[in-house]
């Protein structure tokens, strides 16, 4: 009998289900289509809404019954998982930002045997892309532009460059680190906040300088461009606000890749409204999907993108490259990546 059983609870390519076969052959790999919401786009794990049949939720049931290893949550049943997975030692997650889902469920609490990993690090390159495209954008004039053609009207006018200018990124880990990269060879200062900068050479991890939370306030005069890529945890809550908006300097940009809860929304919005703000650049919302009544939908210096930046048509593979890397480790009892603090919630 195999010494793990594995189960995949969201939908996965079948040559990646292989791969996780071939880097497990110690375990029982379970893949049932069938029972899973298939995907409405590229690497979708939430997927299609609906039901199972009574028959195959006793079916998939059973399954998590036997499951010790989870590839993702199960979002069919994430209140009663603990119950219906009590075998369930570590669970992969195909997100980065599960540490307010954990904390909600109180998995922790009911599961506390249970180590959750996070996909950390696999939506670094397509943020940071993001990131960059708005930071592109807006010195090439791309709203203004998008809006004129809407209306068919034809004026001219002269964009800028980004070589030269500064960009503040608060949560320099893996998704600002690469921003920074990217943002550094466009001749661009990179200015680094992160929780812990003491001991870390700015150079090693592209940025000109870093800072910790605590001197925000020094770096925000500066910025050309403040993103956010910070997670929610009570710390970084609203943690941009009037206060911090007053002192950007006139027609900066402002992106979000982080979580809509970083920014207070009606502040972000009075100062898109006065101007003082140039543009906001949005994947990330404090309600999502974002209202239909919502302002930020109307505003011409706004970018709205529906938590998308993220995505890839990649992303399963980039996983799967970091769940079989756990599963080695696994099996040599080493210490797991991306392991979730469950205090801290990342």
């Amino acid at each position: 009998m195999p010494e793990e059983v594995i189960v995949i609870a969201s939908w996965l390519e079948a040559y990646l289900v292989e791969r996780v076969r071939e880097a497990a052959p110690w375990a029982e790999v379970v893949h049932e289509p069938s029972l899973l919401r298939p995907p409405r786009y590229a690497a979708d794990h939430t997927g299609e809404a609906g039901e199972r049949s009574e028959a195959d939720e006793q079916r998939w049931r059973a399954l998590l019954g036997r499951a010790t290893i989870l590839f993702d949550f199960d979002r069919t049943n994430k209140e009663a998982l603990p119950e219906l997975a009590p075998h369930v030692r570590w669970l992969q997650a195909t997100s980065s930002g599960i540490g307010q889902f954990v904390d909600r469920m109180q998995y922790p609490r009911r599961m506390p045997e249970t180590v959750f990993t996070t996909a950390s690090g696999v939506h670094a390159r397509p943020l940071a892309e993001f990131a960059l495209m708005s930071m592109l954008g807006h010195m090439r004039g791309l709203l203004p532009t998008v809006h004129a053609q809407s209306v068919k009207r034809w004026e001219r006018f002269a964009g800028s460059d980004l070589e030269g200018r500064t960009v503040v990124i608060v949560g320099y880990g893996s998704i600002g680190q690469e921003t920074g990269r990217l943002a550094g060879a466009f001749g661009v200062t990179v200015l680094g906040v992160r929780r812990r900068p003491e001991g870390i050479d700015p150079a090693s991890v592209h940025a000109d300088e870093l800072c910790g939370p605590d001197d925000l306030m020094e770096f925000l005069p500066r910025a050309d461009f403040l993103v956010l890529a910070a997670p929610h945890t009570a710390e970084t809550e609203k943690m941009i606000g009037a206060e911090q908006l007053a002192v950007i300097p006139r027609d900066a940009a402002l992106v979000n890749v982080g979580r809509g809860s970083l920014i207070d929304e009606p502040a972000l919005i009075a100062a898109l409204e006065s101007g003082h703000l140039g543009a906001a650049y949005l994947d990330v919302f404090a309600e999502e999907p974002l209202p239909l009544e919502h302002p930020l939908w109307s505003m011409p210096n706004v970018l709205v993108s529906p938590h998308s930046g993220s995505t890839s048509d990649r992303e399963n593979r980039r996983i799967v490259d970091l769940f079989c890397e756990n599963l080695g480790r696994w099996r040599a009892g080493e210490p797991l990546r991306n392991q979730l603090d469950v205090v801290r919630l990342y």
